[in-house]
């Protein structure tokens, strides 16, 4: 049994195809398909069930796949041990964050972490919730930052804060005078939502189930977008309403004249953030200097936890 052969039955269990994964590996199919089927003969089981184009893992062999994970994890550790000593804090960590909280996070990350952690640098990618934990499951990514509604299971996950939502209306709505809001009254309204795969939709749908009709009186009463500044830039051209979170709101954006947002009456909907690694990462000194460096790096609006 060799880590090469280990890293081949971890990559067919992520591409769930033989020749996806000889490309991540950068070997031919045969080279990878025998260095598979000799590490089942020497293992006498049976990792993957091959039947025609179809392949499943078998329950053992899903196993043996977790544990190869560890395996690769700790070795990679020895590797970063040989390189950078026994500081967990030296040597990069590579992160990713989702689409919602990623801009308005990193800026002001990076900028905490090059102070104070500069052996330490990241490297970073903004992904769904659902792509992101499949990356940190198969050793692709080190850590995630992500709203706290995903399975944790394998996962160790540390809180780092909450944050409110708000309402964002158009110039010359008829609620922006308002001082709050109701949520039981964004049903009646057009609402610009994120698209399918971004958790914050899921989230905001959690807030007002009538809000995602298809129609309403014959006409489309909810638009979707593809960011959170796309979906900005429509709420300031009056196409709708949205729902934000408070980070990606400017200090001043109440000045600008194109859109006010309007806190929600108590309760006010919100998310919890988190940083999730696999319990099996070695450097978890690193993840707390990272959750620190969160929390000092100058966020406002949101609770710390």
């Amino acid at each position: 049994m060799t880590l090469t052969e280990l890293r081949y039955i971890v990559a067919v269990a992520r591409e769930r195809h033989f020749g996806r994964a000889a490309e991540a590996c950068f070997v031919s199919q045969p080279t990878l398909s025998v260095a598979v089927k000799k590490l089942e003969d020497e293992l006498n089981v049976q990792i993957f069930e091959r039947s025609g184009s179809e392949l499943a893992i078998t329950a053992l062999g899903q196993t043996i796949i977790h544990q190869a994970q560890k395996v690769l994890d700790e070795a990679q550790f020895i590797k970063h041990l040989a390189q950078h000593g026994q500081d967990p804090l030296s040597g990069p960590v590579r992160l990713g964050t989702i689409y919602t909280i990623a801009p308005y996070l990193l800026p002001k990350l990076i900028a905490k972490c090059r102070h104070a952690l500069p052996q330490m640098p990241l490297y970073l990618q903004e992904n769904f919730t659902t792509k992101l934990l499949e990356l940190l499951k198969q050793g692709d990514i080190d850590a995630a930052i992500m709203a706290d509604t995903f399975p944790q299971s394998g996962l160790e996950v540390l809180p780092l804060y909450e944050e409110g939502f708000m309402v964002a209306v158009p110039q010359g709505h008829p609620w922006q005078t308002l001082s709050i809001i109701q949520h039981t009254e964004l049903q009646s309204q057009k609402t610009l939502l994120l698209g399918e795969g971004h958790c914050f939709r899921d989230q905001v749908l959690d807030i007002c189930p009538d809000m995602q009709k298809n129609q309403k009186d014959g006409e489309i009463s909810t638009f979707e977008g593809s960011s959170l500044e796309t979906i900005r830039q429509m709420v300031a051209g009056g196409i709708g309403i949205s729902i934000m979170p408070i980070t990606s709101i400017p200090e001043d954006a109440n000045s600008n004249g194109l859109i006010r947002y309007i806190p929600f009456a108590d309760p006010i909907p919100k998310r919890r953030v988190v940083l999730a690694w696999r319990k099996s990462y070695a450097r978890t000194k690193a993840m707390h200097a990272l959750a620190d460096a969160i929390k000092s790096s100058g966020m406002t609006g949101v609770d710390f936890l």
